[in-house]
């Protein structure tokens, strides 16, 4: 009797995955450890690993498809057993949503396989209509320079996938057109100043399945936790000198720390202090974390994700720094396993490299706070009675005040405020 491969749950807020592509096809002999297709969550993408020995009978799901949480996606077998799709399983009774559980989502009907994409020559689409496009294959169109208006889609419902923008970049004749030279305005290194014309070519884009949950969630996160934002100003100059200073010291062995990895290390120690912050909200019990597992937000072209630092209260500023960088490649490259970025305690936000001050960022619940980050600003201050030029950091806490009161929100920025004001003592 073949064996029935179903649609596994590849990240913790998955409901419906997206068929990139096979890299088996049917008739090929496959056995149990062979990755047979690419999967792509809301996120990261992923490998489908097979758990037989057998052939590739028959492939259920054609690549670009969205596909339901337990539906079949392909049976391998003995060769020349005959195998039927399976019924479609009846789905489960809605629940209501937990502030930690990803919003449900219905399954679309799978189309038949599709026929070798078509490319127009001509824009496939009035202006304004929206464009159904996997979030795969619209980073490809814009690494081609394809025009996604000018592919007509081979996915279900007419959404484009990577084959239909791969088909395109070969056949040349969807290549997203110039901007038309702007008139009389003059041109600086950020744009032309004074010049008429469209900003951007009009388009809708389907929302893709990250950022759809992205939504879902941020909007349970904001409207159902009581938020609470607390700020304070950090004297940066002891930090930046130190860093400097092992940075240059250790250039030869390969070494660049971040700011941020200070601020992430900073920020489990100040968990040690006040722990009553390294806590979650699970409706009838509040849950004291024994260890500090500091997630980071990475952002991604559809929206971000939070890889985490796991026991960075046992780990040095240097460990934290290769962990950090290892995890923000793998979230760019979208090959983040599940156990990679769930299970953080308390999450940090670092909007400093984009030139932002200060901001409030949203609770990743069920962490009952998050750190904002801003750059680091030169401005006058005040030391021992005399207006000096100094370097500032503004550090902003947006809380769970079902979780965390003022008073321990407080404690917990003085505590991070006090390691980062002497950072010599990260390095013990």
């Amino acid at each position: 009797m073949a064996n029935i491969i179903e649609m596994p749950k590849l990240s913790d807020t998955m409901t419906v995955g997206t068929l990139v592509k096979w890299l088996k096809k049917e008739g090929d002999v496959v056995k149990s450890g062979d990755m047979l297709a690419e999967v792509e969550t809301d996120k990261a993408t992923m490998e489908l690993e097979c758990f037989f020995d057998g052939t590739l009978l028959k492939i259920f799901s054609p690549a670009g498809s969205q596909v339901a949480l337990g539906a079949a996606l392909c049976a391998v077998g003995k060769p020349g057993e005959t195998v039927e799709a399976p019924a479609p399983k009846a789905a489960p009774a809605a629940e209501a949503p937990k502030p930690e559980a990803a919003p449900a989502a219905s399954a679309p009907t799978h189309a038949p396989a599709p026929a070798a994409p078509v490319v127009a020559s001509e824009p496939a689409r009035a202006s304004g209509e929206r464009i159904k496009i996997s979030p795969l294959a619209k980073k490809l169109a814009a690494e081609k320079g394809i025009d996604p208006a000018r592919v007509t889609g081979s996915g279900p419902g007419g959404r484009i996938v990577r084959a239909d923008i791969e088909a395109a970049a070969k056949a040349g004749t969807a290549k997203a057109g110039a901007a038309p030279a702007a008139k009389g305005g003059a041109t600086f290194a950020g744009g032309t100043v004074g010049a008429k014309g469209p900003l951007q070519q009009e388009r809708s884009v389907a929302v893709s399945t990250m950022r759809g949950v992205i939504a879902k969630r941020l909007l349970e996160s904001k409207t159902t936790i009581p938020h609470f934002y607390l700020e304070i100003e950090v004297d940066a100059e002891p930090l930046l000198a130190l860093r400097e200073q092992l940075n240059k010291g250790l250039e030869a062995a390969g070494v660049k720390l971040s700011v941020n990895d200070f601020v992430l290390k900073a920020s489990a120690e100040a968990l040690r202090r006040v722990p009553d912050v390294n806590a979650s909200w699970h409706g009838t019990e509040i849950r004291y974390h024994a260890a500090a597992h500091v997630s980071f937000a990475v952002a991604l072209p559809d929206g971000l994700i939070t890889p985490v630092v796991f026991n960075a209260h046992d780990k040095s500023v240097f460990e934290i720094s290769k962990d950090a960088k290892s995890l923000g490649k793998k979230a760019k490259d979208k090959k983040l396993t599940p156990a990679e970025f769930t299970g953080g305690t308390f999450c940090v936000s670092n909007l400093g490299m984009m030139g932002i001050p200060k901001f409030l960022p949203i609770i990743n619940p069920p962490n009952a706070a998050i750190l904002g980050v801003g750059t680091t600003v030169t401005k006058p201050v005040v030391k021992n009675g005399q207006i000096v030029v100094g370097q500032t950091l503004t550090l902003a806490l947006s809380a769970d005040h079902r979780v965390v009161d003022g008073a321990v929100g407080a404690q917990f920025l003085g505590a991070l405020k006090a390691v980062l004001e002497s950072p010599a003592l990260m390095l013990v």
